[in-house]
């Protein structure tokens, strides 16, 4: 289990609740390198300055912000603690929301929050409040050196919270709206007919990477100096709708969806 990276005060009104965050996921997938085509060889990065035609480390490194044309501003650590804020150190809920306010687009991010000795009364009062209200805390933290638009929601026995991308983020989407042909109303029955057929509930442990299994055999049979053959893409074809759906129909009655 990864250890906490940041500890702080949940605030919301004039209850402080002392808790700490750690991550709660972490991005799985097969690991390769760069290597020098023509030996195999592992290259060593290096950072090269044209002006003292020098090769340095990353540790001779200093951050800066550039204010104009090749002139910066360096900032080191310590210029980061010294940023103002009321959120470097607080979880500060400016409010609470149903959950169904929010479109699941500004999520990217999840994080555990446990209390504190001291914290754990009030938090789990917050816990059960959220909890019987349906609804979550809409919030702002600072850590990462960026102040995060988030929401605090029950899970379990402890508390999620959720960084949030913040409006001017999301990239705009009007212009991708595609043309909108008729539907008929058959063609519409059916395809709720085949929608509920094939209706499931969400259990995660039935779910996996089936690529990266496949690439891990794909890296096996090349070790082994087996022939490899590309699978057959399938064609994008649209053919007759109605019979389509109606097989669809038939095949998801035989076979139905993981409950």
């Amino acid at each position: 289990m990864a250890r906490a990276f940041w500890k702080g005060v949940i605030s919301f009104g004039l209850v402080a609740i002392p808790v700490k965050m750690q991550v709660a996921t972490e991005t799985k997938m097969l690991s390769f390198h760069l290597l020098h085509k023509k030996c195999l060889t592992r290259p060593k990065q290096v950072l090269h300055c044209e002006t003292d035609n020098e090769y340095f480390s990353i540790k001779e490194t200093v951050r800066g912000y550039e204010i104009a044309k090749d002139t910066y501003v360096v900032l080191n650590d310590s210029d980061f603690d010294k940023v103002p804020g009321k959120t470097s150190h607080a979880i500060d809920i400016v409010g609470f929301i149903d959950a169904g306010e929010i479109d699941p687009m500004y999520y990217y991010g999840t994080h555990y929050l446990v209390p504190e000795e001291l914290g754990a009364k009030p938090f789990r009062l917050l816990r059960e409040s959220l909890e019987k209200t349906g609804r979550v805390g809409l919030a702002k933290v600072t850590f990462q050196r960026r102040e995060h638009l988030c929401c605090l929601r029950p899970f379990e026995d402890i508390l999620l919270l959720h960084t949030m991308h913040y409006d001017s983020e999301i990239l705009p989407w009007k212009e991708l709206i595609p043309p909108k042909p008729e539907v008929a109303k058959a063609e519409l029955d059916m395809a709720v007919s085949l929608i509920k057929a094939m209706g499931t509930s969400f259990e995660p442990k039935d779910y996996k990477d089936e690529y990266q299994e496949a690439l891990k055999k794909v890296i096996e049979a090349k070790s082994a100096g087996e022939k490899i053959v590309a699978p057959v893409t399938p064609k994008a074809e649209i053919g007759d709708l109605m019979e389509a759906l109606r097989a669809s129909i038939a095949a998801a009655k035989k076979e139905p969806a993981l409950k």
